[in-house]
C-alpha cells in the first residue's frame, strides 16, 4: 500500500510539472495578435525610401514609445523612418487649420513616400475568476517522519482579475499613389510594461506586412 501510495505520488508530481510547463508556455506567448488584415490586390512589395510614422493619441510618452519601437521594425526592412514626434508639435492631429492636402505636402517635404499610422480603435475591460488548485507534493523519502509530512495537502486559492485588451489598427498608405495599400487589426491582452509591449507590437506587425508582400523583408539578424 506504501509502494502504491508512493508511485501515486511521484506521478501527481510529475502532473504539477507539467502543469507549471504549460502555465509557463502560455505566460510567455505574445499578447499581441493580428486579427485580420487587408491588402490592396495591386499592392506589390515595395522598399520605401522613407517612411513617415503617426501613432495617433493625446499621451506624448506612449506616442513616443509607440513610434520609437515601430521605427525600429521597419528600419529592418531597409526603409529610412521619419517620427512625427520628430517632426510636428503635440497637438498636430488636432490642429484643423492644416487641409489634408498640407498635411501631404509636409510629409512629401520631409522626404517621405509611405506613411503608417497606428491608432488605438477600442479598449475592453473583463472581469474573470482564476479558480484555485489544491495538489499534494509527493513524499520525503528517508524515515516516516518526512514521509507523513509530504502528505499535507497544499491550496492557492481563487481570485478575480481583470483582462484588459487593446485593440489597434494600422494602416500602411503610399504617398505617390495617396492609396491605402495594407491594413491590419491586432489586439494586445493585459500589457504590463509600454515599452515591451510596444516591441513585440511592432514587430510582429511589421513581420506581417513583409509576409503580405507591402514592404521589403525583414533582414535576418547576424
Amino acid at each position: 500500500m506504501i509502494k502504491n501510495y508512493a508511485l501515486k505520488s511521484v506521478g501527481t508530481r510529475c502532473l504539477t510539472l507539467i502543469l507549471s510547463a504549460i502555465v509557463l508556455l502560455n505566460s510567455c506567448s505574445p499578447a499581441t495578435q493580428v486579427t485580420a488584415t487587408w491588402k490592396d490586390k495591386d499592392a506589390t512589395a515595395k522598399n520605401f525610401k522613407n517612411i513617415f510614422i503617426v501613432a495617433l493619441g493625446k499621451d506624448l510618452a506612449a506616442k513616443t514609445t509607440v513610434e520609437n519601437k515601430m521605427a525600429a521594425a521597419l528600419a529592418k526592412t531597409g526603409s529610412k523612418v521619419t517620427q512625427s514626434t520628430n517632426v510636428f508639435p503635440p497637438d498636430m492631429t488636432r490642429n484643423k487649420d492644416l487641409t489634408r492636402d498640407q498635411l501631404i505636402q509636409k510629409f512629401k517635404e520631409a522626404g517621405c513616400d509611405g506613411i503608417v499610422s497606428i491608432a488605438l480603435v477600442k479598449q475592453d475591460s473583463e472581469n474573470r475568476y482564476v479558480p484555485g488548485t489544491t495538489y499534494a507534493p509527493g513524499p520525503y523519502y528517508g524515515n516516516f517522519w518526512g514521509y507523513y509530512g509530504g502528505m499535507g495537502a497544499m491550496y492557492d486559492p481563487g481570485y478575480y482579475t481583470t483582462d484588459k485588451t487593446y485593440y489597434i489598427e494600422t494602416n500602411l498608405y503610399d504617398l505617390n499613389t495617396e492609396k491605402l495599400v495594407w491594413s491590419g487589426q491586432s489586439s494586445t491582452l493585459n500589457p504590463d510594461n509600454l515599452d515591451k509591449a510596444a516591441t513585440e507590437f511592432a514587430n510582429i506587425i511589421v513581420a506581417k506586412m513583409s509576409s503580405d508582400g507591402v514592404v521589403s523583408p525583414v533582414a535576418k539578424a547576424k
